[in-house]
């Protein structure tokens, strides 16, 4: 099962929704999702194959059990930051990575921006 063409948008849709969340576009084909200008979410773009890395300070080591969720290269992986492709074995992920979004969030943001985002519900 590959990825809906749209998961992708919907992801980055569901980080918009954060406290001053922004797009950040450092290099061509890219519309990763940040907060002050520090990254949080990488996300694919439209045509390319799904893939999402995000910093997860709390669930990187169980996230890297999974087979398709690898340590995000160029060093960052060390920090907590992981990437996942599409599952083929889990029927609906998005939730799962809107956890995560929302765990990279936190670990990027400051606490007032914290402070003024709503609880995760899941």
């Amino acid at each position: 099962m590959s990825a809906p063409a749209d998961a992708a948008d919907a992801l980055r849709a569901f980080g918009l929704t954060y406290p001053e969340a922004h797009l950040k576009s450092p290099w061509p084909g890219h519309a990763d999702l940040a907060v002050k200008d520090k990254t949080f979410a990488y996300l694919s773009v439209s045509g390319d194959p799904f893939s999402l890395s995000c910093k997860l300070p709390f669930t990187a080591a169980e996230a890297l059990e999974m087979p398709f969720v690898q340590p995000t290269g160029y060093g960052l992986g060390k920090s907590g930051w992981v990437t996942a492709s599409w599952p083929e074995d889990i029927a609906d992920p998005l939730p799962m990575f809107r956890a995560w979004i929302d765990e990279s969030y936190r670990a990027q943001a400051s606490k007032k921006l914290i402070a003024l985002a709503p609880a995760f519900a899941g």
